[in-house]
């Protein structure tokens, strides 16, 4: 069993954004349990982020976090956490390592998966020129030839803000799910393409540039970038949930507005959250998390005297 004074349960970019806040505090044994997973391990290339005008991957950013949370003195272990609760004032973590770990406070930093199909040749394009957020990368689609790969009506949904930025757009509904009549029309109005067609193949050159997709039944459509809106991703709410905190109804977690506390001694930061789903936003919100816990840890510390 490890014991220490925070928890930080998810090595992404919120996680890693609140280990460095608190290791810089110098005051308190900081551990960051990761599974190794997460949408910043599938972005290649964030060009919404401050200093890096050319485009940074996600793996590099998390390298490159680490490390500097472990100049601090972080902690860092490789486990998934798939059950919690409390022991006294702790707070209990079992892993699938079958370690349990005990801590003061914990930041839950679990994020979501998004819904990806297993389409042949999609994953090597996925934050390289295919992407999941229109507020994070709509900017990289602009006047450009672009396919939108979808499911129904958040696939159509997606279409309708997409075309504010590019007026050659095609949305392929590879799952052939329905759509209303009114959006429907709203797509025709707006000048988007419309195709119900299962995807065979998403075609690319070196290094995940998307060319096409192919179909089932043959075709090819070129295309310079892509989008994905599948609908039904899974928010990892579990743990929050099991800790006492509020879940909405789309599954994400509750938490108080300034100082992102969701539970007793127990703070959330990231995608988990009721709020825009972004890396920049994920950042300062594991930074915004880091200084209630400090705070929180040192009121402990001057109750127990």
């Amino acid at each position: 069993m490890r014991e220490v004074d925070c928890i930080i349960v998810g090595g992404g970019l919120a996680g890693l954004q609140a280990a460095i806040q608190l290791g810089r505090y110098s005051a308190h044994q900081v551990l960051v349990i990761d599974a190794g997973e997460g949408r910043s391990t599938l972005c290649r290339t964030y060009h919404n982020i401050l200093g890096f005008p050319d485009g940074v991957s996600g793996e590099e950013l998390r390298e490159r976090g680490r490390m500097q949370a472990e100049q601090t003195g972080v902690s860092f272990e490789k486990d998934r956490i798939v059950k919690a609760g409390r022991h006294g004032e702790m707070i209990q973590l079992f892993g699938t390592s079958g370690t349990e770990y005990r801590s003061k406070t914990v930041l839950l930093a679990t994020g979501l998966t998004d819904r990806v199909p297993d389409i042949p040749g999609l994953t090597p394009t996925l934050g390289r020129t295919v992407y999941v957020c229109p507020d994070c990368d709509g900017y990289e689609i602009q006047d450009q030839r672009t396919v939108l790969l979808g499911s129904g009506e958040p696939g159509a949904n997606m279409a309708m803000i997409l075309i504010q930025r590019t007026n050659d757009l095609l949305y392929i509904n590879h799952e052939q799910a329905p759509i209303s009549a009114e959006l429907h029309r709203s797509m025709k109005e707006a000048g988007v393409r419309y195709l119900e067609a299962a995807v065979q193949e998403v075609q690319q050159i070196e290094d995940g540039h998307i060319t096409g997709v192919l179909t089932e039944d043959g075709q090819i459509f070129e295309s310079e970038r892509g989008f994905i809106a599948f609908g039904g991703n899974r928010v990892h709410y579990e743990l929050a949930e099991q800790l006492g905190a509020v879940i909405a109804d789309n599954k994400h977690v509750e938490a108080d507005p300034r100082s992102l506390q969701a539970a007793n001694n127990v703070w959330i930061a990231g995608d988990l959250g009721l709020h825009a789903e972004q890396a920049t936003v994920a950042m300062g919100e594991g930074s915004i998390a880091a200084i209630w816990i400090h705070k929180a840890l040192q009121q402990m510390t001057k109750d127990s005297r």
